[in-house]
């Protein structure tokens, strides 16, 4: 089954471009119906053009409050006709006013194996704390931030000698692998929560070479 899919970006899009690579080689059977930004100079907003992708940008300081600024994002994805929204890379933390539209239909992925590393600078923070095993997660959003039921999660090795910035490309290269798959499974209804507990249907309990939990299946595994 084919999902309606929106994305809402605010720098580089580089989790934009790994959805867009899947969905290209139809490996995530979804349907890209719009990528909005927060920011004029955005780059996800121009990989989303050159995937012939439909954009909009609304910027957060024209708006009085952050509920009038939800609203308007809102009004732009029913308008598209998204079923479900995935944050990449989206620096803003969305109200009622947006959660509310959307309850359950929200997924964003971040820099670390939460609850561990919330906010800003997660890679940072784990580095900063010489932690061995950093990573990331895909998780459904919440009202609080970094908090929701999470659906997918994968371990990278960390270094002592690793600082913000290598171990961040270590992650993000995980980043990339998990994100589409978790979009991928709720595309294929394998996807339920109950309480904090997200279960997908048939996933394997069999690591792979990859440390990710559920494991990454094909293509996402290559």
């Amino acid at each position: 089954m084919t999902i309606a899919l929106g994305v809402l970006v605010s720098g580089s899009g580089s989790n934009l471009q790994a959805i867009l690579d899947r969905v290209a080689d139809g490996g995530l059977d979804a349907d890209i119906r719009i990528v909005i930004a927060n920011k004029p100079d955005a780059q996800g907003l121009e990989r989303a053009r050159k995937a012939g992708i439909a954009t909009a940008c609304v910027r957060h300081d024209e708006f009085p409050e952050r509920a009038a600024f939800d609203g308007e994002l809102v009004r732009l994805l029913r308008e598209a006709g998204v079923e479900l929204v995935a944050l990449a890379g989206f620096m803003r933390i969305l109200t009622p006013a947006f959660l509310t539209p959307f309850a359950g239909r929200v997924v964003n992925i971040h820099p670390a194996l939460l609850p561990a590393c919330p906010g800003l600078r997660a890679q940072g923070q784990q580095a900063d704390h010489g932690v061995r095993l950093a990573g990331c997660t895909v998780h459904f959003v919440d009202e609080q931030m970094d908090h929701g039921p999470i659906i997918i999660q994968a371990a990278v090795p960390a270094y002592p000698d690793d600082d913000e910035a290598t171990l961040g490309v270590r992650i993000l290269e995980m980043e990339h692998r998990i994100y589409p798959q978790a979009l991928h499974w709720i595309a294929q209804g394998r996807v339920r929560v109950e309480g904090r507990q997200v279960v997908v249907r048939d996933a394997s309990r069999t690591m792979g070479a990859l440390w990710a939990n559920p494991p990454l299946e094909p293509p996402f595994d290559s």
